[in-house]
């Protein structure tokens, strides 16, 4: 629950916003995390020095249920001589540590990223008589906030966030966003480490596939050549009633060729999957993937579990070779990746290494396998056969659902314990598939109409009885049950 008040306000929830000129005194009994944050945000609107703010009412440190503390909104007048329009400027407090004293974030130094290491903004374009700015952002931004704090997963510029609702609940088609560094607002020195500005962009449903097609940071830099659905600056225009593919047709050529040549840089996702080991009889639990323990799936030990997170992280440098790291035992939980050894990547899990293991989980080959995805799942496996393997690189699948995981992987991939010999491979629950590039050529012939999701009636199943493959495109339903 929050409450709408002026940053200067009175009252134990919003102190006076003290800017470089405050006085010492006050300064000084000031939460030092959010000084310096306040002191970037006067040096950019000197004019404004109390802007009006929404605040939780019971702090996230307290037990209330929004993580950030505060949400200042400025009004920025933008450069019409720049195609800059006049727009209002939202931004977080409570990402990054502001307080220092272990409340809501572990103290991990000067040097490093100061809580997560970010906080976001927003610019939504101002309305003809808007006087003062819609609040939904800020919701918006709790939204996002909850998710970083509940997954310990940090965002970096060019991801994207797939939302399936108008962002302000309205009937607009933006309904998805993507992410980037905020133009005005520097990266901040604090006393408790770095905090870098993310900046929410609003984008369209064909906009998001374009991203995941391709990679974010292009969409970004075409979505910035276009004054209208976002321009220099990228302020969202919830009016917008078009994709900038249907404002300049030609831009789809841009994309189509980017995929082409670049091929796509997401390199995994957060999935309802699942897979079956179909070369040994069903009653044949041991170390199967579909077995439970009482009524816990199987889970990924922390090795495992390190090595995807390497995979994916390594998906997104384009430039570098496509290798699977191995697995290395004296390397800690942590992700060392512009982000606190304390936070977990999105494939992590909290409990894995208690459940198996490591070094008692033998890799099997297999002979046989069915593959099972909804129909949001089903319609990336053309993204990771076209964008990914054919450019010599992988793609994984982590189920939301259970804890387990599916990587394909391209014969040019060092590292993976799929081999041409021996394609199908599992570690635990986590299955290896190494695909050819005839294979790959065949299976996206095959896999045309999962392009059109319109088209099909769930389930449907794809089977290559040479392979030995089996793939399932199965409702949602399915995936709600502990076993599939």
């Amino acid at each position: 629950m929050a409450e709408l008040r002026p940053s200067g306000a009175p009252g134990p929830s919003a102190p006076p916003a003290p800017g470089p000129s405050a006085p010492p005194a006050f300064a000084s009994l000031f939460p030092p995390g959010l000084h310096a944050i306040y002191g970037e945000c006067r040096r950019l609107y000197p004019d404004q020095p109390n802007p009006l703010q929404v605040t939780a009412i019971v702090k996230y440190w307290l037990g209330g249920p929004d993580p950030l503390d505060y949400v200042s909104m400025y009004r920025n007048v933008g450069s019409p001589s720049a195609n800059i329009p006049e727009h209002w400027h939202y931004i977080s407090f409570g990402l990054s540590d502001l307080y220092g004293d272990s409340r809501v974030h572990e103290f991990t130094g000067t040097d490093g990223p100061s809580g997560f290491g970010f906080e976001l903004t927003f610019r939504l374009k101002r309305e003809t008589g808007e006087s003062a700015p819609p609040t939904w952002p800020a919701e918006l931004m709790q939204g996002l906030a909850r998710y970083v704090f509940q997954s310990e997963n940090t965002f970096c510029s060019g991801d994207h966030v797939s939302w399936h609702s108008p962002l302000d609940n309205s009937e607009s088609r933006i309904q998805h966003m993507l992410l980037t560094e905020d133009p005005q607002l520097q990266p901040v020195q604090t006393p408790f480490g770095i905090v870098t500005f993310l900046q929410i962009v609003g984008v369209c449903t064909e906009e998001l596939h374009a991203a995941q097609q391709w990679n974010g940071q292009g969409i970004l830099e075409l979505l910035r050549t276009v004054p209208v659905a976002g321009g220099p600056w990228l302020i969202t225009d919830m009016r917008r009633g078009e994709t900038i593919f249907e404002i300049d047709p030609h831009l789809q050529e841009r994309v189509d060729k980017g995929i082409e040549t670049d091929g796509s840089n997401l390199s995994g996702v957060s999935a309802k999957c699942a897979w079956d080991d179909l070369s040994r009889p069903p009653e044949d639990d041991e170390d199967s993937r579909s077995i439970c323990i009482g009524t816990q799936p199987r889970r990924l030990s922390g090795k495992d579990t390190e090595q995807i997170r390497e995979t994916l992280r390594r998906g997104l440098e384009i430039n570098s070779k496509p290798v699977l790291p191995p697995i290395n035992p004296q390397r800690q939980n942590g992700f060392t990746h512009d982000r606190a050894p304390s936070r977990k990547d999105s494939l992590e899990s909290d409990s894995s290494t208690a459940i198996i293991p490591h070094e008692l989980i033998r890799t099997r080959q297999l002979e046989s396998v069915h593959l099972k995805f909804n129909q949001e799942s089903g319609a990336l496996i053309p993204l990771c056969l076209r964008g990914r393997l054919l450019h010599g690189r992988h793609f994984t699948y982590k189920s939301i659902t259970g804890d387990m995981a599916i990587t394909f992987v391209s014969t040019g991939v060092e590292g993976a314990f799929a081999t041409e010999e021996h394609p199908y491979a599992a570690h635990g629950p986590w299955l290896q598939i190494l695909l050819t590039e005839e294979f790959v050529e065949k299976m996206l012939e095959d896999l045309e109409d999962l392009t059109s999701p319109e088209e099909f009636k769930l389930p449907k199943e794809y089977s290559w009885p040479e392979k030995k493959l089996k793939v399932s495109i199965l409702p949602d339903v399915v995936f709600d049950t502990p076993l599939h």
